[in-house]
């Protein structure tokens, strides 16, 4: 048994560790909020969300704009929410904060530093159960932030063509932040999988753009239906309130059962592989 120059097991003085910053789990989400926040990566990205999201929306406004007023009246958007230009800009901000939520987990396999996580946190359950929190509470506050400051900077430009009912939009931007909590969660665990950021990138946009946008295109029915069920096209009937395959609230489970999967997965391979 190794024994600390104290003469205590080494396993005691990590538990003893652990009780003084909480107990094992927050003491764990204690230390992994505190990575979150000290790494230069976490506010890049949210820098880098923020930034897109307001071009998305604006961009977004302006196509709405002219699609109403121009002479073709087939591509007519009518008066729309200022929530939908939000969920309408998660498309390409969702990658930003897939890339935030990955190297959560990525970055230590490839600096060597889950050597030291594991060190202090030797079940390696809790690891991931800690990260999956500061994940889920990152990202959905991310998400709830980007989209209310989005889509209330695109309404002077929606003009009349714009409306503002705080329900619905209140509505839009709380499923957003829940997309965005959810689909983080299922990128750790992609990336708890993989370990390397590369790959578990290049993985979630198939996952989560290529494929589905290649099914649905394929013009064939069993696929475009095989594409409902891929996470982002469930989430994205979320959001939205609509979906010609199944209630909004499916999407959801849908989304989550995906998450939910990826986490297993990826505790599997943490548990059965060495650091």
């Amino acid at each position: 048994m190794t024994v600390t120059t104290e003469g205590r097991p080494r396993g005691a003085a990590t538990d003893a560790a652990g009780a003084a910053s909480g107990g094992r789990l927050p003491g764990a989400v204690a230390a992994e909020w505190t990575k979150a926040w000290t790494v230069r990566s976490t506010w890049w990205n949210l820098l880098g969300a923020a930034v897109l999201m307001g071009l998305a929306c604006l961009q977004l406004a302006i196509f709405t704009v002219n699609a109403n007023e121009n002479d073709d009246p087939a591509d007519d958007k009518g008066v729309v929410g200022a929530g939908t230009i939000a969920i309408g800009a998660v498309d390409l901000v969702q990658f930003v904060l897939i890339g935030l939520a990955m190297l959560l987990i990525t970055s230590e396999y490839s600096t060597g530093t889950i050597r030291a996580t594991l060190q202090w946190i030797p079940r390696r359950g809790e690891v991931l159960a800690a990260k999956t929190l500061v994940v889920a509470v990152i990202g959905g506050l991310a998400g709830i932030v980007l989209a209310a400051a989005g889509s209330l900077a695109a309404l002077p430009l929606l003009g009349h063509w714009g409306e503002f009912e705080f329900p619905a939009w209140l509505g839009d931007v709380l499923a957003v932040g829940v997309y965005m909590s959810v689909i983080g969660v299922f990128s750790l665990g992609v990336g708890a999988l993989l370990r390397s950021a590369v790959g578990t990138l290049i993985v979630i946009f198939l996952i989560v753009l290529v494929v589905p946008a290649s099914l649905q295109a394929s013009g064939i029915t069993a696929m475009e239906r095989v594409a409902d069920f891929l996470p982002a096209v469930a989430g994205a009937a979320f959001m939205r309130g609509e979906s010609d395959a199944y209630p909004p609230v499916l999407g959801l489970l849908i989304l989550a059962a995906w998450a939910a999967a990826a986490l297993a997965a990826g505790h599997v391979a943490l548990n059965r592989r060495d650091a």
